[in-house]
């Protein structure tokens, strides 16, 4: 059976939405918000709010024990657009243009959890919310860890470290414990390959 392919009229590079014009409504160090006025392609103009944000990467650390039990790395902080503490995988970007998207993973892995990578397999990229947000976020898995200093930034300044088994980690996504889409992504996405490259 063939996966499904966009048609040649629905092709990801055709567009059924023009823009007309741009405007920035607002800007900071780490996002930038825009207006656009559009025109679809049954003729309605509208208007968009788009957030630009730089690359940003996931890192999934995996630990295998002498038991051969697995463990996951979550950190726990609190955010702020919810309004609650909420555990996740590592994550985040620098807001510095283009990077290495594994120099942005090592360099979160060891602010947010102090750890160092052996190896780091890139497993893909997602969009994160591309409903409203242009930003990329690169996966990879982190094995091989062994603890470094911690760096972490002024807006981590609560972030809590924890470590769980993958059964504690499946049974928090499921349970609601968790509800990161960036995390459940992430696994999935492990998932996948690890059944690829058996």
């Amino acid at each position: 059976m063939n996966p499904v392919q966009p048609s040649p009229e629905h092709s990801p590079e055709a567009k059924s939405i023009t823009t007309i014009s741009t405007r920035e409504v607002y800007s900071n160090p780490w996002m930038r918000l825009r207006e656009d006025q559009i025109l679809r392609s049954n003729g309605k103009p509208g208007i968009y709010g788009v957030v630009d944000k730089d690359d940003a990467a996931i890192i999934l650390p995996l630990d295998v024990g002498a038991d051969g039990e697995g463990r996951v790395w979550l950190v726990e902080q609190f955010r702020y657009t919810v309004q609650q503490r909420c555990l996740e995988l590592p994550q985040g970007g620098w807001e510095m243009g283009e990077i290495d998207p594994e120099e942005l993973a090592r360099g979160e892995l060891k602010e947010e959890i102090g750890m160092h990578a052996e190896s780091m397999i890139y497993l893909g990229w997602l969009w994160i919310a591309y409903g409203f947000a242009n930003q990329k976020q690169h996966v990879f898995l982190a094995t091989g860890l062994t603890p470094t200093e911690k760096e972490p930034d002024p807006e981590e300044h609560d972030l809590i470290v924890h470590s769980v088994t993958i059964a504690e980690f499946e049974q928090m996504m499921l349970d609601g414990t968790i509800r990161d889409n960036c995390t459940l992504s992430a696994w999935g996405l492990y998932l996948i390959w690890k059944a690829k490259n058996r």
